[in-house]
């Protein structure tokens, strides 16, 4: 099959709480795909059910799917599995490492088999915790979220009932994490290799939702300005996550640097996908246009179904 044959759904939107940054992503990579002159349809999920899903996807038509949807249903594997049951081939990381990389427990006991560092945490299920062995500051998260949603930094024992609230209205559990200080990194993972690092420098404490999102709340520098030794250190790291997790073709993974260890935060299998998006920033600083990276992912996902020439 030619690749101007083929018909590309790019599945978008979804019924997470990252549901308007999932149809930013879709559309830019729809149009990417337009660019390309390649047949391609946006597909807006509006429901987490999967006979009606299996039934939207099988009227597209669709040779392919394009997956830009963020958050539950999107990166923990469950569509995924509805894709292999079609089958429908689709790009990214498969089901278990989609899974790994949406559950935060289950992915830093993943980093701790596989020798890769990763803040401490503890596992809350209520607001009601002892905080006896906390030592401030701590990140509260629910376990199973993205975009910033939820987290929060606190610094005394009074805060952190009202930060477990916040996150459990996102997640049935929520990890109180050790607060690593030190610079804000991202890398992004294209193939087998890591592309350049991006140092965040966030106007508030931290990179929440406001700062990711809102232009100008937020300084990129990329490529970051590190020792060469730490840098490729930080590269290696950001490598080692990846494959720890089982993620293939590409990732975005978050970490901090606390003086010259770089601890794992999370590994993003399904990361922002638009123009301002940290992923294409750091493949763009590797002289990665947007549009190329875009083909990149399908050219992956058809080459292991061996259903184009390329």
């Amino acid at each position: 099959m030619e690749l101007t044959k083929i018909k590309v759904g790019v599945l978008a939107g979804g019924v997470s709480e990252e549901r308007d940054i999932s149809l930013l992503s879709g559309r830019q990579v729809f149009q990417a795909l337009k660019r390309r002159n390649i047949k391609a349809e946006l597909i807006e999920i509006k429901t987490s059910k999967s006979i009606q899903i299996k039934q939207i996807i099988k009227s597209a038509q669709i040779d392919l799917a394009f997956i830009a949807l963020h958050g539950l249903f999107g990166e923990d594997g469950k569509i995924q599995s509805i894709l292999e049951e079609i089958p429908i081939a689709y790009t990214g990381s498969g089901p278990e490492a989609s899974f790994f990389s949406m559950n935060k427990i289950a992915a830093k006991e993943k980093f701790k088999k596989e020798g890769v560092p990763t803040p401490f945490f503890r596992l809350a299920i209520s607001k009601s915790h002892n905080y006896e062995d906390i030592n401030y500051p701590v990140a509260v998260k629910p376990s199973h979220s993205g975009s910033s949603f939820g987290i929060s930094i606190v610094d005394t024992r009074e805060k952190i009932k009202r930060a477990l609230e916040k996150s459990l209205k996102f997640s049935e559990s929520v990890i109180i994490e050790d607060f690593i200080k030190g610079k804000e990194l991202t890398v992004g993972v294209l193939g087998k290799k890591p592309l350049a690092v991006v140092e965040i420098v966030p106007k508030g404490k931290y990179f929440d939702f406001k700062n990711k999102y809102i232009k100008g709340n937020s300084v990129f520098i990329v490529p970051a300005k590190l020792d060469e030794k730490i840098y490729k250190q930080v590269q290696e790291v950001a490598f080692a996550a990846h494959k720890a997790l089982g993620c293939r073709d590409f990732s975005r993974v978050d970490i901090r640097l606390e003086g010259n260890v770089p601890y794992v935060l999370e590994v993003n299998s399904i990361p922002g996908l638009t123009e301002r998006s940290l992923l294409p920033l750091s493949a763009f600083a590797c002289g990665i246009s947007f549009d190329q990276l875009i083909f990149s992912f399908l050219k992956a996902a058809l080459l292991r179904k061996n259903k184009v020439k390329l």
